[in-house]
């Protein structure tokens, strides 16, 4: 898919003068016509099928700028250069040294849910580019339910994101997992009840060890396996609610028969939904032998309520990460994202924050309306929030050679064009130079 462009008329000629700013600027000092702005992002399409994202423009060679021609702009004021940045700095860096980004053992891997096929490992990348070239260690797929031979993985985008965990070490392939087919068709809950005893009595074990010989044979044999999530819901056919206790012994048989295939180093990561839903999700904690991550899926919901509210309710937030301490287990947010609150920054904010304190062993954000920051055009706010935040996130950054982190600051002006010079230009310069589309008519 060719990549998607957002221009303005008025750009070929802000650019030309952007240019000759850029020298004016590095040498009157970091005041000088600087102005924080974020890259505008993308218009996108519903989350069907995004567009590729644009690459960011280059930045311009430091520390010289050539000045370049400037065609067709009428009565170009030279003279008065001096006078024509009108802009101030907004939200300049704090004094010192730029700030480092945390080192490999101090960033939480991160990734998103994209698309569960192809789609979804190409986007990784594009994904990558819109967050300035953060590293995006997580990658989040899930095997449809509808038969066994989906749940035994015969699925070819299997393959795909074998690849993509492949390419590098220190990535994480993370895959949701049904625990039955016919996983979405709303089945009773007694031909649930019915169910979950087959499982426990060993009927269905041959499926789960079929696909973990699948994931030793595509060379993922440290896939973290979200085995039957959400099940204190009442969506699924894996549910829990209809026997909590044959639903842990079935649990149990399919991580046994997993880890008994040779080659395997799965983690099996136990996640439900935020909250009390049917049954209190304790009730159906398997036991500490077969549970290697202790996760939740979290979005913000129910209509009205509060972030604070999400962390003290019962089975909430706090009661989530004080279980899996108590455990000795880490903990991961598989699935999380805005929801029943709208384009909600706020919540953003300190879902990011609860993040980076508590420390789980990974988080993917659901990228798709109502709950994405970067597929969907829905909640400007928050993609603003998120992207703030882990702009440029790396894992692998040397304390000795620091680098500039963006912080979070004002949009730039819907009549402002940002240029991007590179991330140590523009820690130079106080912010991004940021010109304005009618500079030419105010010097007549």
């Amino acid at each position: 898919m060719a990549p998607q462009h957002r221009r303005v008329r008025a750009r070929t000629m802000a650019v030309g003068a952007a240019a000759f700013v850029v020298s004016a600027a590095l040498a009157a000092g970091p005041a000088a016509g600087a102005v924080r702005a974020d890259a505008s992002r993308p218009a996108l399409p519903g989350p069907t099928e995004p567009a590729a994202r644009a690459v960011p423009t280059p930045a311009v060679p430091v520390p010289t700028v050539p000045t370049p021609e400037i065609p067709d702009i009428p009565e170009f004021p030279f003279p008065d250069l001096p006078d024509f940045p009108e802009v101030p700095v907004l939200h300049p860096p704090a004094s010192g040294p730029p700030s480092v980004p945390p080192r490999n053992d101090a960033v939480p891997a991160f990734g998103a849910f994209l698309a569960s096929d192809e789609r979804g490992v190409a986007r990784m990348e594009e994904f990558s580019r819109w967050l300035g070239g953060a590293e995006l260690r997580v990658g989040h797929t899930y095997l449809p339910g509808n038969r066994w031979s989906d749940i035994e993985g015969d699925i070819a985008f299997l393959e795909s994101w074998a690849r993509w965990r492949n390419a590098d070490a220190d990535r994480m392939l993370v895959l949701n997992v049904p625990m039955q087919e016919r996983n979405e068709e709303g089945v009773s809950d007694e031909d649930v009840r019915k169910l979950l005893r087959r499982g426990a009595a060993g009927e269905f074990d041959h499926h789960f060890r079929a696909l973990a010989e699948r994931l030793v044979d595509l060379k993922v044999p440290d896939t973290v396996v979200v085995l039957g999530w959400e099940m204190n819901g009442v969506t699924y056919t894996h549910r829990c609610g209809p026997d909590p206790q044959a639903w842990k012994k079935y649990w149990n048989r399919i991580v046994r028969t997993m880890r008994a295939v040779p080659g395997q180093q799965f983690k099996f990561d136990f996640t439900p939904s935020r909250g009390r839903d049917a049954v209190p999700w304790t009730e159906c904690y398997p036991g500490d032998d077969t549970v290697d991550i202790v996760g939740m899926d979290s979005y913000d919901q129910p209509s009205g309520m509060s972030f604070d509210e999400q962390v003290r309710e019962p089975y909430g937030l706090q009661a989530h990460v004080d279980f899996a301490k108590k455990h000795g287990k880490p903990i991961s947010y598989p699935e999380w994202g805005l929801f029943r609150n709208g384009d909600n920054p706020e919540y953003m904010r300190r879902m990011l924050d609860w993040m980076e304190r508590h420390r789980p062993l990974y988080n993917t954000v659901t990228d798709y309306c109502p709950h994405g920051v970067w597929q969907c055009d829905d909640n400007p706010e928050s993609s603003r929030v998120y992207k703030s935040v882990l702009n440029g996130r790396t894992h692998d950054a040397d304390p000795g050679t620091p680098a500039p982190t963006e912080p979070a600051g004002e949009l730039p002006p819907d009549n402002c064009s940002p240029l991007d010079l590179g991330r140590w230009v523009e820690h130079w310069l106080g912010g991004k130079l940021c010109v304005r589309f009618d500079w030419w008519s105010r010097s007549r």
